[in-house]
């Protein structure tokens, strides 16, 4: 194993300035700091996270804290999870995991919080350490997200393209951001383009949608395509038009949305807006790290940083 006297001799400086180069980057010139990293790289030379710690005063962990439960039947969090923990393993970073029982346990250098609500903005408002959001925010904390208007958006489209001539929106029934966000974009969307619409909001469980389609069945003419907040409701949706004894895609539509796992396991393959978790969970752990080596006062609306990144449609056997 290369130690910290190899990647000094083959760089030809001191071990202090390989040090310095490690621990205090803004204090090496560019092009020896990069020359430096480079022999680092050839020699698989992987600083110890201890001492490191020792010198920057920091522990070298991140919290991960979710303020939801987390269900056991879709990987959707194992992918967040994925994409957070590589990446910051490429920076000698520790996860730690948080939840509801345990957010005061240990200390760390910053956090990155999902599924939060407004009961718990309280907490969060007196954290010391830099924070990142997992899904846009309107208290001007910075986060990552994914585009939910113009994914509600794109899935409409496709519909209407797919033939369908009536949409039902299927919501989670919830009042935060990433829900708001999308039924805005499917108003618009069908104010937009002169097309019969409906909006109707459940608690985000399969046999709650499936209940809902037998209850409702005759509000639905055939040629509708129901655009659906998760997958998990779009597999009960699926579920109740098949109970009713028609078919899907030839009768009915249904577009999901997250693309982790339940999609694959429908009765009809789902159609779904596959949101990119694992490339999320590293732009979050990027975003929160350039917070921690720059710390500074806490943001406002206005100087909120916030990276976007797009969902994709994934075609499969729900629609035409």
């Amino acid at each position: 194993m290369a130690t910290l006297n190899d990647v000094a001799k083959r760089a030809n400086v001191s071990k202090m300035t390989v040090s310095r180069a490690i621990n205090h980057p803004e204090q090496v010139r560019p092009e020896l700091r990069d020359s430096i990293l480079h022999v680092m790289a050839e020699l698989n030379y992987q600083p110890n996270a201890a001492a490191r710690a020792l010198v920057s005063r920091r522990t070298r962990v991140v919290k991960l804290t979710i303020f939801e439960d987390m269900d056991t039947t879709e990987p959707y969090y194992m992918m967040l999870l994925a994409g957070i923990a590589n990446e910051l393993n490429q920076h000698q970073y520790a996860l730690q995991l948080a939840t509801r029982n345990s957010y005061e346990v240990s200390e760390c250098d910053g956090y990155i919080l999902t599924g939060i609500r407004q009961k718990n903005y309280a907490w969060v408002e007196q954290l010391k350490q830099p924070v990142v959001f997992f899904g846009r925010n309107q208290q001007g904390y910075d986060y990552v997200d994914t585009n939910n208007y113009q994914a509600i958006q794109d899935s409409s489209a496709y519909a209407i393209q797919s033939g369908y001539t009536n949409l039902v929106f299927v919501g989670i029934a919830v009042d935060e951001p990433f829900e708001q966000d999308r039924e805005r974009g499917f108003r618009d969307f069908i104010t937009a383009n002169q097309v019969s619409g409906q909006l109707v909001q459940l608690a985000n469980h399969c046999h709650v949608a499936t209940d809902y389609v037998r209850q409702h069945w005759a509000d639905f003419p055939s040629n509708t395509a129901f655009i659906c907040a998760s997958d998990r409701l779009g597999i009960g949706i699926e579920d109740g038009i098949i109970l009713q004894g028609k078919r899907v895609p030839e009768d009915y539509g249904v577009i999901g949305f997250d693309g982790v796992l339940l999609n694959q396991i429908a009765s009809k393959r789902l159609t779904t807006m596959k949101q990119p978790l694992e490339a999320m969970g590293r732009a979050a752990v990027r975003l929160l790290l350039a917070n921690i080596a720059n710390p500074g006062s806490p943001a406002t609306p206005h100087d909120q940083e916030k990276i976007i990144i797009n969902s994709r449609l994934s075609i499969a056997e729900s629609t035409r």
